[in-house]
């Protein structure tokens, strides 16, 4: 017979919100797969509990050449437990290749239900929690982050992202010049633990918040599109549509097409307002009126 796989969500702050089952799992697992060896240790103290069988590290780096192995102990009949850092395995976090390696061999995988930052962060936001979609970390490079980030700028479900402190202010920005700087937003930091804290605003808002530095674990909520429709788009918003694209690296003839394409309008209505900002671009100085 083969054995188990098991998934056990960990806590994302407080260690008082371990799951009751946790305990037994560690207790009881042949092997546990850790994405940090040292934390877990730490968990495995803060809960008073022992574990019995081998502990191995599990993390990005080793992933693809651990996963073999421990299928084959999978099909020997071993019992392994899967714990990241916080939360459920394979969100964002080793996992994703072990599960479907199990799955591959007909292995049977459960899971130890257990915080999560996404649904925390989502139910804390005061957004929209009926439909949604999690988006991961964006993109490092600037540029690959707006693309991203154009991709679902008329997604009409909450967005939900992970990101580093360190980079909050300029994703923030990103998202501001993407979707418009009054889209509303929560930025959630520190959940459960001593420090948290939930900010809420326009995401030009938050941006300027940022610019001053945060610090912790964060994950952004990011309310949907609107639901006016595409064609209901004034000028200034399809002129900036065409200049993200431009700023991702499209010709401007092709962002004007795919701008004209989601707003349903003529190419040369969206064309003519992108001359005519230019034209009142130029202008401006030269009367001293300036683009207000």
């Amino acid at each position: 017979m083969t054995g188990t796989l098991v998934l056990a969500g960990t806590p994302i702050g407080d260690v008082a919100d371990a799951p009751p089952r946790l305990a037994a799992e560690l207790e009881g697992a042949d092997i546990v797969a850790a994405e940090d060896t040292r934390r877990l240790r730490r968990l495995t103290q803060a809960l008073g509990v022992h574990t019995t069988g081998r502990v191995v590290s599990y993390f990005e780096g080793n992933e693809s050449a651990r996963t073999p192995e421990l299928v084959d102990a999978l099909a020997g009949g071993a019992r392994v437990l899967l714990v990241t850092d916080a939360g459920m395995p394979s969100v964002s976090d080793p996992g994703y290749r072990l599960v479907a390696a199990a799955v591959e061999r007909d292995i049977k995988v459960t899971a130890v239900p257990g915080p999560s930052a996404v649904l925390t962060a989502l139910a804390l936001s005061g957004l929209p929690v009926d439909r949604f979609c999690f988006e991961g970390f964006l993109p490092r490079k600037a540029g690959e982050r707006r693309t991203r980030l154009r991709e679902v700028a008329d997604e009409r479900r909450t967005l939900v992202y992970f990101e580093a402190p360190h980079r909050l202010d300029d994703t923030l920005a990103a998202m501001a010049e993407v979707f418009g700087e009054d889209r509303r937003a929560a930025v959630c930091r520190e959940l459960t633990k001593t420090y948290e804290e939930v900010k809420r605003g326009g995401v030009g808002e938050l941006a300027r918040w940022a610019a001053d530095g945060v610090r912790g674990e964060i994950t952004i909520v990011v309310e949907g599109a609107p639901e006016s429709g595409p064609a209901e788009l004034d000028a200034a918003e399809l002129v900036r549509r065409v200049h993200v694209r431009e700023e991702a690296g499209e010709r401007r003839k092709e962002a004007i097409a795919a701008v004209a394409a989601e707003a349903g309008l003529p190419k040369r209505e969206v064309f003519d307002a992108v001359v005519a900002a230019k034209n009142a671009s130029r202008e401006g100085p030269a009367n001293g009126k300036g683009l207000s």
